[in-house]
C-alpha cells in the first residue's frame, strides 16, 4: 500500500468514526436529509389533479446539489454531511448521484408535459402526469435511500423510462 493510498484509508476510517451517532451513514457517508428536497416536489406533484394551481410550486421547483442543500439547511452536521459526501466510497455514490440525475430529469420532464397539457386545459392529462411523476420520483426517492443506507444498487436509464412510459 502506498503512502497515499494509506493516507487515504486513514482519512476514511476517521470519517467513518466522525460519522457514528450522527444522522449520516457511517457506511456509505450519505444522509437521508438530502432527499427531503425531492420529497416536496413529489408532494407538489401529488397535489396537482385536485390542485392544478399548485403546478406554479412545482414548475419553480429546481435541483439543489446535496452541497448545496446542505449549506442552505438547518441541519446541524451540515458541513461534516458535504465532507462525508466528498469521502463517499464509489460503490455509492456513483449509483447514488445516478438516482437523483434520473429524479431531476422525471421533474424537467413532468414540468414540461404537465404544461403542455394546462395551455390545452387537458386538466384529466395534467392529473394522470402528476399523479405518474409523483409515483415515479417516490420509486427514485426510495431507490436512493436504500443506497444511502447501503444498497449499492440504482436504477438503469431503462428501468426509468419504463416507469416513465407505463410500459
Amino acid at each position: 500500500m502506498t503512502q497515499e493510498t494509506s493516507q487515504k484509508a486513514v482519512s476514511v476510517a476517521e470519517m467513518s468514526k466522525r460519522l457514528e451517532g450522527t444522522n449520516i451513514s457511517p457506511q456509505t457517508f450519505l444522509a437521508t436529509d438530502y432527499l427531503n428536497h425531492f420529497n416536496e416536489v413529489v408532494m407538489l406533484l401529488g397535489m396537482l389533479a385536485d390542485m392544478p394551481e399548485m403546478f406554479e410550486d412545482v414548475a419553480a421547483w429546481s435541483p439543489k446539489s446535496y452541497a448545496d442543500h446542505f449549506r442552505d439547511s438547518g441541519f446541524s452536521d451540515r458541513d461534516l454531511a458535504i465532507a462525508a459526501y466528498e469521502m463517499a466510497p464509489e460503490r455509492y455514490r456513483r449509483p447514488f448521484d445516478d438516482t437523483i440525475a434520473q429524479a431531476e430529469t422525471v421533474v424537467a420532464r413532468a414540468v414540461k408535459e404537465i404544461g403542455q397539457a394546462l395551455e390545452v386545459e387537458d386538466m384529466s392529462r395534467v392529473a394522470m402526469m402528476g399523479e405518474n411523476a409523483s409515483r415515479i420520483l417516490q420509486k427514485l426517492i426510495d431507490v436512493a435511500s436504500g443506497i444511502i443506507h447501503g444498497s449499492e444498487k440504482g436504477l438503469s436509464q431503462d428501468q426509468v423510462d419504463t416507469f416513465i412510459d407505463g410500459t
